[in-house]
């Protein structure tokens, strides 16, 4: 070992039993959840407090170690896996995952960076509050890692990405300090807002301990209904009339591709389609209504009404109970898995202007026959506020080697038709190590200097999260 005393310091700074360095048990730590790539660690590191995360990162920087946070290792662009030089620790932060305070009359909640999301929505509800983060990973996914990639989910369209939701953050610095934010103020006008910087950095600037996020009341009914459609363009149309109708109480609008449903129809069964025939295009929407169920049913009613009667879309069901309207979400959350069974896709988690999303499909799709003939395309995605899962599977009878081997041929295009329609190769998922030179390409020399800049400023050592984002 390059820097000798090193961990036997950070055993006692946090405790023997939590600076693990067996290779079994440090594998669970190293692989990232999609089972694409095994890093190695010097060690795994695991703090029980802000005040153990600062000592250790303090020792980091006297011992000249980089640091590799880590919440539920959730992620999906390899940003919370270290490299192969086994030169990084891995920091994990699953044993902050205390619930600091709930204050419903602030409409704030205080939870530590290792808090499962799930248990956080639970200490909401219990208080008679919503937490609207909702995302598929949320049974394990943590807080920490959702504020430091900036996580989207199904709510984004009425409440904001996770940056939205918060509103103070505890960091401790890459040189070890302790910024203390946690106010649960909705106006603090006093200079730099230092929180804007942690979100979405993915722990290259510093580690986010604990956050100060926003609750709201709970809605007294949420209804779902799934219309078929004949084309993104008509879901765009439906979009439209549902935002005039129903302002703020439309909270979720998915669309989902005929493939999308296919795929779920074959690898779960059980799970009932609600029309006889199939139709090109879904729209999943779901509106959240603090008055009374009658006054949402009606909304819901007269926006499928009138799209039906202005041909926007060919038919439609409407949840009439919590167990109907669960069924709908499975179908749209089952989705991700059923490619997963499928075998290999080519994954892009894109945003666009939502106006130009019926385009991009199109002009997209076509160049993709063109040149990749017989692809399939399972599109889906938070059609709300312009983030779609444009993910590219095999043709039938391909094998997934000979196609993946060709996933950077498929990225270019992708990703180039993305950018000429003013749009963003990660929406909700981040850069990490997967896409850090790729944005190289689509970034401007003045955004990333800046970037580079503020890393510099904040990081000297480059001891953060190395080889992730900038």
């Amino acid at each position: 070992m390059k820097n000798p005393g090193f961990l036997d310091a950070c055993r006692d700074a946090i405790g023997t039993a939590h600076v693990i360095t067996g290779d079994t048990d440090k594998a669970a730590y190293l692989t990232d959840q999609r089972q694409r790539y095994t890093g190695q660690a010097l060690a795994i590191v695991k703090p029980a407090d802000t005040t153990e995360v600062a000592a250790i990162v303090k020792l980091c920087n006297e011992f000249r170690i980089p640091i590799v946070p880590q919440g539920g290792n959730t992620g999906l662009v390899l940003g919370s896996v270290p490299d192969q030089s086994g030169q990084a620790i891995v920091l994990s932060l699953k044993r902050l995952n205390r619930i600091r305070a709930v204050d419903p009359l602030n409409n704030t909640i205080t939870v530590e960076a290792g808090c499962i999301l799930q248990h956080i929505q639970e200490a909401a509800a219990a208080a008679e509050r919503l937490l609207p983060l909702s995302l598929a990973a949320e049974g394990s996914c943590t807080i920490g890692g959702n504020l430091s990639t900036n996580a989207g989910g199904t709510a984004v369209l009425r409440y904001g990405n996770t940056r939205e939701l918060c509103l103070g953050l505890e960091v401790v610095t890459a040189q070890g300090e302790i910024l203390h934010g946690l106010r649960g103020l909705r106006k603090d006008n006093t200079g730099y807002d230092l929180r804007d910087l942690y979100i979405g950095a993915e722990g290259t600037l510093g580690i986010i301990t604990a956050a100060v996020l926003k609750i709201f009341p709970q809605p007294q009914v949420q209804l779902t209904a799934l219309a078929a459609l004949q084309t993104p363009a008509d879901a765009l149309r439906l979009l439209s009339l549902a935002q005039q109708r129903c302002g703020a109480t439309l909270t979720g609008f998915e669309l989902m591709s005929d493939l999308c449903l296919q795929l779920v129809a074959k690898h779960f069964p059980q799970l009932p389609f609600p029309f006889t025939e199939r139709h090109p295009q879904y729209v999943l929407l779901e509106l959240s209504d603090s008055e009374p169920a009658p006054h949402a049913n009606t909304l819901l009613e007269a926006v499928i009404g009138a799209a039906l009667e202005q041909e926007i879309c060919q038919d439609a069901v409407l949840a009439t109970s919590t167990t109907q309207s669960r069924a709908l979400w499975q179908l749209r959350e089952s989705i991700s898995s059923a490619q997963a069974k499928e075998g290999k896709n080519i994954k892009h988690d894109i945003s666009l202007p939502i106006s130009r999303i019926a385009e991009f499909i199109a002009v997209t799709d076509a160049l993709l026959q063109q040149h990749f003939p017989d692809c399939r395309n399972v599109t889906f995605g938070h059609l709300g506020d312009g983030n779609l899962h444009y993910n590219v599977s095999p043709p039938l009878g391909v094998s997934e080697e000979t196609f993946i081997a060709r996933q950077a041929e498929i990225n270019r295009l992708v990703h180039d038709s993305v950018d000429s329609m003013d749009g963003s190769i990660s929406a909700e998922h981040g850069l990490g190590a997967l896409k850090r030179e790729e944005i190289l390409r689509y970034k401007s020399a003045v955004e990333m200097a800046l970037m580079k800049t503020i890393k510099r400023a904040l990081d000297p050592l480059h001891l953060m999260n190395p080889g992730k984002v900038t």
